[in-house]
């Protein structure tokens, strides 16, 4: 189907209130716009899902593995920015934690689907749950029209973009491969990837971080005794949150150069807990990654961001016992050091790596290597259809630091000629490149409060703004 004509876009419309939205994509982040959309306007939603069991979940929230914990308290895992209680009542109502519990993220999703049900109990003519895959947007004459896979057309005032993570890619040295799908899974939230396995096998874990940590709980819950090898560059794990902790919110940017603000954490740490340094910043984290230069940003990627996210984004307390009692027995190793090349066996495969520091590789024999390399958001890697089918057709681009979608400050998406769209948005972890932080409950249930008041409380704007 060529849904998109090459015509010009139209010109900005002037009024810009929008009656009818079209939300791609139904985890958190779509939801929660459909939500505060739907509360503060009389606003007709379309939330369109290509799965209709991750309806209102998305990935994250999906998964039915009891081992599988928030990595936040709960809390702070309300859905509604204006609401900080909202979780937390439901969980007493139904006698399931407390906020300063560590839930299951199947106790979430269900959180988030019966907050979706209630939504769609009080504003059922205004919401519609729609199970399908867009192919296709094109915008045109002050709308957007939306093409699915079954042919229908959606014709909606906006199109808003929250197709959340983009599945992991191939490590440089597996990519190209063509390894046997029974050895290597390459996207371990696509598959069962603990079928099949012999319960005594070997297995490497390619990543280091939450993703591995998820993956090795769900191997040994599912009765896997065999050795564990998770493998990264630096060989860094997450860190475990400790209770009692209350971070003193920097609400001004404490260094101008980030050079200056390392040194100014590593002075922190050494007076309080590192833990406090890093929550105490969260407040500025968008400021400062908004009003640092490009090169800047680009140095954090390169040198700083795999302590950054070990740090930032740590294991509730019961998931970090049960990482440590794994390394403790032996059967869970952690190590520092570069995939060099993989070759197959009758087996097993044989991945010679790199470790670091080291110049000659070792090989490691597993039965089965899964990519825990963690969601990606490179446009340009992406096998995703409409992002794609999007890319050829010029309406959106990656942003510099390909971290997502390149959008302008109110959230257009950017087109192949560096012009913003006038109705297709985006919010959400694809966002991330100009926001930085962007991937957790807390930062995006702010974005979307935001977008949604600003898509229905617009006014007459002579062709500027939303």
């Amino acid at each position: 189907m060529n849904l998109i004509s090459s015509e010009l876009h139209s010109p900005r419309p002037r009024f810009r209130t929008a009656t009818r939205v079209a939300i791609v994509g139904a985890g958190f982040s779509g939801t929660m716009l459909a939500l505060n959309l739907l509360e503060q306007a009389d606003v007709e939603v379309l939330l369109i899902e290509r799965d209709r069991h991750r309806m209102g979940a998305g990935v994250a929230y999906s998964s039915s593995e009891s081992a599988h914990l928030l990595n936040v308290r709960a809390g702070n895992m309300s859905a509604f920015a204006d609401r900080p209680d909202h979780f937390c009542d439901w969980l007493a109502a139904r006698g399931l934690g407390c906020d300063a519990a560590f839930v299951t993220r199947a106790t979430y999703g269900r959180y988030l689907r019966e907050t979706l049900a209630g939504a769609m109990e009080r504003h059922g003519r205004r919401l519609k749950l729609v199970d399908d895959e867009v192919l296709d947007i094109e915008e045109r004459g002050g709308q957007v029209t939306l093409g699915l896979v079954n042919g229908g057309l959606i014709e909606a005032d906006r199109a808003v973009l929250a197709i959340g993570n983009l599945p992991p890619h191939d490590p440089p040295a597996i990519a190209g491969a063509h390894l046997p799908a029974h050895r290597y899974i390459g996207d371990p939230w696509a598959s069962a990837f603990e079928e099949g396995l012999d319960k005594a096998a070997a297995v490497l874990v390619v990543g280091t971080g939450l993703t591995a940590v998820d993956v090795i709980l769900r191997l040994v819950s599912h009765g896997h005794e065999g050795p564990i090898t998770a493998l990264s560059r630096r060989g860094l794990r997450p860190h475990r949150h400790v209770d009692g902790l209350r971070p003193k919110p920097v609400l001004a940017k404490p260094a101008p150069e980030l050079s200056e603000l390392v040194r100014w954490a590593r002075g922190e740490a050494r007076r309080r807990d590192w833990r406090l340094v890093v929550d105490s910043i969260r407040p500025i984290t968008q400021m400062m990654w908004a009003s640092a230069e490009a090169a800047k940003r680009m140095r954090f990627l390169r040198h700083l961001r795999p302590f950054w996210d070990v740090h930032r984004h740590r294991l509730a307390p019961a998931v970090a016992d049960r990482i440590d009692a794994l390394v403790a027995s032996g059967q869970l190793c952690f190590r520092a050091g570069k995939i060099a090349g993989v070759s197959v066996e009758r087996d097993a495969l044989a991945i010679a790596w790199r470790p670091r520091g080291a110049a000659e590789p070792v090989v490691t024999r597993a039965a089965r290597m899964i990519n825990c390399t963690g969601p990606q958001c490179d446009l340009l890697r992406s096998t995703d259809p409409l992002v794609k089918r999007m890319l050829a057709a010029k309406r959106i681009r990656p942003d510099a630091l390909r971290l997502g979608l390149d959008i302008d400050r109110d959230g257009h998406v950017v087109d192949a000629r560096g012009r913003a769209s006038d109705h297709i948005l985006a919010i959400g972890p694809m966002t991330r490149g100009d926001l930085w932080e962007v991937v957790a409950v807390p930062d995006i249930r702010v974005q979307v409060s935001a977008l949604a008041r600003r898509l229905v409380n617009a006014h007459w704007t002579g062709g500027e703004g939303l």
